[in-house]
């Protein structure tokens, strides 16, 4: 392969994998400088405050946020209480380290059992039993240490994720609700073909939907992410919770057209059909995969006339079955199904809209971050 070949394949998988480098990076940076700084203050355990910057480091400063508070409360109970523990339980055989650590455990693990957060607070409590130089400079003086070591490293690890390629949760929020849109996509056209008697079937659902739920998922913390950053004055992008409604909501219409998709229709409905159904199997892809790149790219969403036409086109058609003496010989269950089905394309039309003024929100706003970004300095 040419040199320019390979040049090009490098900056493709480089472009794929840009959020995974920026990440690597910033939990580089904020290692090493919490070492340069533990080194500067000459601390005795500096290392605790280089494990918590790295622990801290998350692929938003949302993340990093909730990561930095969790690791400091959790650090700050372990350490009170486990130094409390060192300095007032005897622990110098082997039965009586053995009491001191169920004293010192039991309460904390069940803290932590009923409020998460606290998670580290039992292992920082068994810590300090026997730290290093705990016993050189008594157990209270070791906690002081300790905490003081982990908000060390929760300070630089924040700083680093806000300062260092920042990664903003909303932008996140809105790539993974980028990614279920564009999916839905794929979704909506294995349904298409099953009506249509088409020979690909549902193999295809065994794939997709299992990247829905994950996309929904990564959407879902996301969006609690963006919450704290807008708790934390960090953002003012819209309240992200309104989009990961909608985009339940429109995966819920889905769930209802596959649903009535799951037979194929009669062969003289669907040679009836077929034409306005492919029309709006058309418009939805391409309405569906252009609102996906409006979310990617935060800009306006696509207009909905041109998939509203398509909609009203299949509905009118389907309104006229009632009077065809041909259909009307069918079995009920197939008016059942195409009644269905236009009760949830319907559906999905309303919930369309709202997903449309979501991704409007989100495009004003980046407008707004622009223009003040452009503003010349006073």
């Amino acid at each position: 392969m040419a040199p320019s070949g390979w040049i090009a394949r490098i900056r493709s998988v480089l472009g794929a994998h840009s959020a995974e480098l920026k990440l690597a990076l910033r939990v580089t940076i904020a290692g090493t400088l919490a070492y340069i700084v533990t080194k500067i203050l000459n601390l005795p355990q500096g290392y605790w405050a280089v494990i918590t910057a790295v622990v801290v480091m998350q692929a938003s400063v949302g993340a990093s946020l909730k990561a930095a508070i969790e690791r400091f409360s959790g650090t700050l109970a372990g350490a009170v209480f486990g130094g409390l523990v060192a300095a007032f339980v005897p622990h110098n055989s082997p039965l009586s380290l053995g009491i001191a650590i169920v004293v010192a455990l039991f309460p904390l693990a069940l803290l932590a059992a009923v409020k998460p957060a606290f998670r580290v607070a039992p292992i920082t409590s068994l810590i300090m039993l026997l730290p290093p130089s705990g016993q050189a400079i008594g157990p209270l003086a070791s906690a002081f240490d300790r905490v003081l070591e982990i908000t060390l490293g929760n300070i630089v690890g924040v700083v680093v994720s806000l300062f260092i390629l920042p990664a903003r949760a909303h932008v996140l929020l809105t790539d993974a609700a980028a990614r279920v849109v564009s999916l839905n996509a794929e979704l909506f056209s294995v349904f298409i073909a099953e009506l249509t008697a088409s020979p690909q079937g549902r193999s295809a659902l065994q794939n997709l939907h299992p990247q829905i739920r994950s996309a929904l998922k990564k959407a879902e913390a996301a969006a609690e992410e963006a919450t704290r950053e807008r708790k934390s004055h960090l953002t003012e992008a819209p309240d992200p919770e309104p989009l990961i409604r909608t985009l339940y909501r429109v995966r819920h219409d889905l769930v209802m057209i596959g649903r009535a998709s799951s037979s194929p229709l009669p062969a003289p409905a669907r040679d009836k059909l077929a034409p306005s159904l492919m029309a709006l199997h058309e418009e939805i892809q391409r309405f569906l995969l252009n609102l996906a790149e409006a979310l990617h790219q935060r800009k306006a969403p696509p207009e909905p006339a041109a998939f509203e036409e398509a909609l009203n086109t299949f509905s009118t058609e389907a309104e006229a079955l009632r009077a065809d003496t041909l259909i009307r010989e069918l079995p009920g269950k197939t008016f059942g199904q195409i009644f269905a089905l236009g009760f949830a394309f319907e559906q999905f039309r309303q919930d369309l809209g709202d997903l449309l003024e979501r991704t409007e929100e989100l495009s004003l706003r980046q407008t707004e971050a622009d223009r003040e970004t452009d503003l010349p300095a006073t």
